[in-house]
């Protein structure tokens, strides 16, 4: 149970730290409206993760018994990670800067929500990256129904957790964030996002 928490919050650390038009929307958000705000924001984008994560892990789930699903599963999702870290490698950062800066003056929270759900929920490389979350967890034989809700709890709970702190620490993280220091996290993440590919085919190549 301990072993797939941590491996949850490994993996929701490394999805927060993804840079995208979300943590340009959090940022710009908390800066103009508030905490509260960008809390909501965060609030839309938790609700909008779990439902993927539900959709692709049914639906792996349905599928599973299907002939060689697993294994086509394990090096597609693989594949999805490691495309993840070579765009997270090549990404330009300039692009998205100005995401979240066309709010109405008087922002309420109700379209916080709906903004992060949304935001979130259009891209479709989340959908890609819970489909290899969903994926991962196949491989793993020995999770029974309560590590694996652990894990997605894991990862979804600190996603939400370091988005709020993101928030909260946005008009000071400002200070400090740089073209050229976005360039270096994002290349950091690619390299693990790589490894975690390869890892998963890896393990479908031994099943």
């Amino acid at each position: 149970m301990i072993h797939s928490l941590v491996e949850g919050v490994s993996m929701g650390l490394l999805l927060s730290v993804l840079i995208g038009p979300v943590f340009f929307a959090l940022i710009s958000s908390s800066m103009q409206h508030g905490f509260r705000y960008a809390a909501m924001l965060a609030l839309g984008i938790l609700v909008s993760d779990s439902l993927y994560g539900l959709l692709t892990y049914f639906g792996v789930s349905f599928l599973a018994n299907v002939v060689l699903f697993e294994s086509i599963l394990g090096y597609v999702g693989g594949l999805i990670l490691v495309g993840f870290g070579i765009s997270s490698l090549v990404k330009k950062q300039q692009e998205g800067a100005e995401s979240g800066r066309h709010d109405p003056p008087q922002a309420k929270k109700r379209n916080a929500f709906a903004k992060g759900f949304s935001i979130n929920g259009i891209n479709p490389f989340v959908l890609l990256f819970w489909i290899s979350i969903a994926s991962l967890v196949s491989l793993k034989d020995s999770w029974h129904r309560p590590q694996i809700l652990v894990y997605y709890l894991g990862i979804l709970l600190t996603v939400f957790g370091t988005d709020l702190l993101k928030a909260f620490v946005a008009k000071q993280l400002s200070r400090f964030v740089t073209p050229r220091l976005l360039g270096l996290l994002n290349k950091g993440v690619g390299v693990a996002l790589i490894f975690y590919g390869l890892r998963m085919i890896w393990l479908t190549w031994g099943k």
